[in-house]
C-alpha cells in the first residue's frame, strides 16, 4: 500500500526517541499489547491521549464475554457472535476470537485483574443481549472496565514501561521504502516532553479506541474523536464497515439537546431481568423476538425508537424497580449513582432511556494477526476492524477483541523480532513530503460535525438524510481546503483543530459507506431500504484516502475479507 504523503497540518518535531514498539492507546487492547511485548523483550513505549486509566475501557460496565460456564462451548459463543453480526462477521476471525477467548480471560486474572465470585469461589456469570448463556464475567457488579483498567495500568506501572501520557498522536511516519518508521505527536504540556516529537520505531500498534465524538450523544469520553481512523487514513491504510456504528439502545436520558458524553445503562441490567417499557408501562420488546429486551442490540435499539416515533416520544423506560434497593447497590452500583447524581432513583421509578452512539464494529482493516494494509502498522481494539463484530457487535466481545488480538499482535512482532531482529534496524523516517500540509478546522467545526452526523447518520438514515449530510461535510472539507490553497491560511495547529480535522476525515468515511449500502443490516438502519438484502450487500465496503483527499471507496466481492498483502516490518 502506497502512503498517501497526507500529513496534519502541524510543527515539526522538536524532540525525539526509538523503540522497538510503540502503542498508541491505554485501554485494554493498548495495555495488553504493550505488556506482552515488553514481556518478549521488545522496547515498548506506550502513548496516550490522556492518563494511563482515561479511555473507554474504565467506562465499561457489563463485562468480558467467553465461555468459560459449565455446559457453555466457544461453538455457542460462535454461534450468538455471527447472529447478531448479521451475515457480515468473518467466521475465522470470529472462531480465534471464542477459542482463544477463555484463556485470555485468564491470563488478564493472572495480571491481576479481580472477577466477582460466588459465595463459592466461582466465577459470577451474567447474561447480555444476544447470548444464550450467562457467559459474562464482571467486577464492581458494574464497574468491570475501570477494575480491567486498575489491573493493566498497575501491571504496567509495575514492568517500568515507557509511557507518554496526554499526547494526542498526530501522523504514522514511514520510511523510504514505505514501512511504518514511528509516529509524531503532541504532549499537551503535561508529559515530559512537551509540544511536537516523534518516536521512531519500527511497528506501530494502533489501540486508539473509538470515534463517538462524531455525534452529539454518545457514551464515549471526550478523547474518542476517531484519531487512530485518521491517522490510518492519511497513511494510506484501508478502513471497513464504518457505516456499522454500534447505537446503545439503553443511555440515560439526560434531555433533548444533552451532547457529549451521556451515563449508560448497562445491558447487564436487562440480563438481570429489568424491563423496557413505554409511558404506559407496556413491555414493548415481548414478541419483538424471542429474546425480547435481550435482542441484539440493533433489534432494541429499532425497537425502542420505533415506539417513541409511535407515540412521538422522546424517550422509553427501563423498569427495574422489583430488583429492590439491595441488588441496585450491590450488583450496579456504579448505575445506581450515575442516576441518581441526575435526579433518577431507580430503585423506586423507572429510568428514562434512548439511544446513543457507542462502540464502531468497523475500523482499520485488519487481518487475524492485527496487521494493517502498511507493513509495520498494526489496529486492535474498537479502532480495528478484525471481522469479529460484522454488522452489529455482540454485547461484551469487545473487550475480549481487545485482548485476543493484542495479544496476537504482541506475538507478530515478537516473531518478526525473533526472526532478523528490529533492534538492528533503526528506523530512518523520509522528511516531510513537499506538498502541503491537510488544512486544519477550527475547533467550533467539531460541534457542526456532530450535528450534521446526529442528524444525518443516526440511528435512523435514508438517502435523502445521508446525502443532506455528504454535502454539508464536503462543504467544510472543501472550505478548508480552498483556504489553505487560494492564500496559505489553516485553523492554527493545536489539540482542538486537530481533534476536529479527525472528526471530519472519519465523518466523510461513515456517510460515505452509509450511502452506497442501501439495505438495513444490523446496526446501519435505512428507512429507505427497510430490509436485509443478501443478494446484494452480504459484502464490506472499504474506503482508503486518496493523495487528492478524496475518498475511494469499494465493496468486496463476498462477505469475506480478501487477503490483503502485507509484509512484516523488515521483510520483503
Amino acid at each position: 500500500m502506497t502512503s498517501t504523503g497526507i500529513r496534519l497540518h502541524a510543527p515539526a518535531p522538536g524532540w525525539a526517541i526509538s523503540a522497538d514498539v510503540v502503542v498508541v492507546g491505554s485501554g485494554v487492547a493498548g495495555l495488553t499489547a504493550a505488556l506482552r511485548c515488553e514481556a518478549a523483550g521488545l522496547t515498548t513505549v506506550v502513548v496516550t491521549k490522556a492518563r494511563l486509566d482515561d479511555g473507554s475501557t474504565r467506562w465499561a460496565q457489563g463485562g468480558v464475554a467467553a465461555a468459560l460456564g459449565e455446559g457453555d462451548t466457544p461453538e455457542q459463543h460462535l454461534a450468538d457472535t455471527l447472529v447478531a453480526g448479521a451475515g457480515l462477521c468473518d467466521e475465522e476471525a470470529v472462531r480465534i476470537l471464542v477459542t482463544e477467548g477463555p484463556d485470555a480471560v485468564r491470563r488478564l486474572i493472572d495480571t491481576g485483574a479481580h472477577f466477582d465470585e460466588s459465595s463459592e469461589g466461582e466465577l459470577e456469570l451474567t447474561r447480555e443481549g444476544g447470548h444464550h448463556r450467562r457467559r459474562i464475567v464482571h467486577a464492581g457488579g458494574d464497574a468491570t472496565g475501570a477494575e480491567i483498567s486498575r489491573a493493566l495500568v498497575e501491571a504496567v506501572r509495575a514492568r517500568g514501561l515507557r509511557t507518554i501520557e496526554n499526547a494526542l498522536v498526530l501522523d504514522l511516519l514511514t520510511d523510504a521504502e514505505g514501512r511504518t518508521a514511528g509516529v509524531t505527536l503532541h504532549v499537551m504540556g503535561e508529559g515530559q516532553h512537551d509540544g511536537v516529537g516523534a518516536v521512531h520505531a519500527p511497528a506501530v500498534v494502533l489501540a486508539t479506541g473509538g470515534m463517538g465524538q462524531v455525534f452529539s450523544a454518545t457514551t464515549n469520553p471526550s478523547v474518542s474523536t476517531g484519531d487512530g481512523v485518521a491517522l490510518a487514513l492519511r497513511a494510506g491504510a484501508e478502513i471497513s464497515d464504518l457505516e456499522f456504528v454500534q447505537f446503545h439502545p439503553t443511555v440515560l436520558f439526560l434531555g433533548a439537546d444533552a451532547e457529549g458524553q451521556q451515563p449508560l445503562v448497562s445491558e447487564a441490567v436487562r440480563g438481570e431481568g429489568a424491563h423496557l417499557v413505554d409511558a404506559d408501562g407496556v413491555r414493548f420488546m415481548v414478541g419483538q423476538h424471542e429474546l425480547a429486551e435481550l435482542a441484539p442490540r440493533d433489534i432494541v435499539a429499532k425497537g425502542i425508537l420505533r415506539r417513541m416515533l409511535e407515540q412521538d416520544a422522546e424517550h422509553m423506560f427501563l423498569d427495574a424497580r422489583h430488583f429492590g434497593a439491595d441488588m441496585w447497590e450491590h450488583r450496579f452500583p456504579t448505575i445506581l449513582a450515575a442516576c441518581r447524581a441526575n435526579g433518577i432513583d431507580p430503585v423506586t421509578e423507572p429510568i428514562p432511556i434512548a439511544p446513543a452512539a457507542h462502540h464502531a464494529s468497523g475500523g482499520v482493516l485488519t487481518d487475524a494477526r492485527g496487521r494493517t494494509t502498511v507493513p509495520g502498522l498494526y489496529a486492535c481494539g474498537e479502532v480495528a476492524c478484525t471481522g469479529v463484530h460484522g454488522a452489529n457487535r455482540l454485547a461484551s466481545n469487545s473487550l475480549l477483541e481487545g485482548l485476543v488480538y493484542a495479544e496476537r499482535i504482541a506475538a507478530d512482532i515478537a516473531a518478526v523480532h525473533a526472526g532478523s531482529g528490529l533492534h538492528a534496524r533503526v528506523p530512518a523516517p523520509v522528511p516531510d513530503p513537499g506538498r502541503p500540509a491537510h488544512p486544519l478546522l477550527a475547533p467550533e467545526a467539531r460541534f457542526a460535525i456532530q450535528r450534521i452526523m446526529s442528524e444525518g447518520a443516526g440511528v435512523l438514515r435514508s438517502e435523502e438524510s445521508l446525502a443532506k449530510a455528504a454535502d454539508q461535510l464536503q462543504k467544510l472539507h472543501a472550505e478548508a481546503r480552498d483556504a489553505l490553497r487560494e492564500n496559505g491560511k489553516t485553523a492554527e495547529p493545536g489539540v482542538d483543530t486537530w481533534e476536529a480535522t479527525n472528526l471530519l476525515c472519519v465523518a466523510r468515511v461513515l456517510v460515505a459507506a452509509a450511502l452506497l449500502r442501501e439495505e438495513t443490516r444490523g446496526c446501519h438502519w435505512r428507512e429507505d431500504h427497510a430490509e436485509r438484502d443478501d443478494t446484494h450487500w452480504r459484502r464490506h465496503i472499504v474506503v482508503r484516502l486518496n493523495p487528492d483527499r478524496s475518498l475511494a471507496v469499494r465493496t468486496t466481492d463476498t462477505a469475506h475479507f480478501p487477503p490483503h498483502p502485507v509484509t512484516a516490518p523488515q521483510e520483503q
